[in-house]
């Protein structure tokens, strides 16, 4: 990635973060991938259970891991919030992340967390294809990802390309179908003419109202989108079996290095992965949560039931710089 994207990115960041730190260094800093409507109600659970104060940057995952890189060890930040794990290898590649306390670490299942215990898991989402079920039948669907290029669905997928989790779908590709097959299947996809969209709610609400037919999202997208709007015609398709499309991907939380609060970044991280906040992520977002023990949103099938190939989650942060060159010269545009 160029200095100048760099920049671009980082000026762009710094216009959105609409709740921006204030540097109070009293304060426990967070950078926050998740976004406020979301990560807000514990944030805010937290400070008033335990009277330690927050203050927090909201933004793009990838953005926010290329802010902390940038700044160094002169970051304000105690705590990486990601909505993405590839976001957090790319900081853990760096150098940038701090051990985590094994009592932390091990509330989550291993394939969950970090193998050298940088960063764990809070919440995992499954990959899953949109539809709208008034346009397209249930024998129309493609049992896997890789069909989508097939002339049948010429102009009918919407894709979010600069979104992190697709990113982190593309980075796992690469590693279970190969780089040339991964390569030629993004352009492949081009050459079908994708509706692209800025991120997987804009996907949602596109399939939901027919505008296109589906959409590669995260499954929780339209749980939340049916929710508030019953009768929506949208509905989650699962790809078959080990299918690169039904990857389980992890946010992720973590303790910058050089911190000075670690005391209170460790209370935090174990406050993620509580019951109450386990079944926070469970019952208001519909993802599911990664402490044993904690069920899943009625409607959604147990984590434990779904068939995710098996992928090395670590190695996401180190491949998304390459991942994003290929989303971009495949012919994605705003990537």
């Amino acid at each position: 990635m160029s200095r100048k994207t760099t920049v671009v990115a980082l000026a762009l960041l710094l216009a959105l973060a609409s709740a921006g730190c204030g540097g109070d260094r009293d304060a426990l800093t967070i950078y926050s991938g998740r976004t406020q409507n979301l990560i807000g109600p514990l944030l805010e659970k937290f400070n008033k259970d335990t009277g330690i104060a927050i203050d927090v940057k909201y933004g793009d995952s990838a953005e926010l891991a290329l802010l902390l890189d940038e700044e160094g060890e002169r970051t304000p930040a105690d705590i990486f919030l990601s909505q993405s794990p590839g976001a957090t290898g790319f900081l853990a590649g760096k150098g940038r992340l701090g051990q985590l306390d094994a009592a932390v670490l091990d509330k989550v299942d291993a394939r969950f967390r970090n193998a050298a215990g940088r960063w764990v898991g809070i919440s995992g989402r499954q990959r899953v294809l949109v539809y709208n079920s008034e346009e397209v039948s249930q024998a129309e669907l493609p049992n896997s990802v890789l069909e989508l290029t097939d002339d049948r669905f010429a102009g009918k997928v919407a894709i979010a390309p600069s979104n992190g989790s697709f990113q982190d779908f593309v980075t796992a590709m690469r590693q279970l179908e190969g780089e040339e097959a991964t390569e030629a299947w993004l352009k492949e996809m081009v050459a079908n003419k994708p509706r692209t969209y800025a991120n997987n709610n804009a996907i949602v609400e596109a399939v939901s109202r027919g505008e296109v037919e589906m959409g590669l999202v995260n499954h929780y997208y339209n749980y939340r989108f049916q929710q508030e709007s019953p009768g929506t015609p949208s509905r989650n398709h699962s790809f078959a079996g080990d299918d690169v499309g039904a990857l389980v991907i992890p946010s992720t939380a973590s303790v910058l290095v050089g911190t000075d609060k670690t005391d209170e970044a460790t209370r935090f991280l174990s406050f993620l992965l509580t019951e109450e906040s386990q079944r926070y992520f469970s019952d208001q977002t519909f993802e599911y949560p990664l402490v044993a023990g904690v069920p899943a949103a009625s409607g959604l099938p147990p984590l434990a039931s779904l068939r995710s190939p098996d992928y090395d989650v670590d190695a996401l942060g180190g491949g998304l710089e390459r991942t994003v060159e290929l989303i971009r010269t495949s012919g994605f545009n705003g990537v």
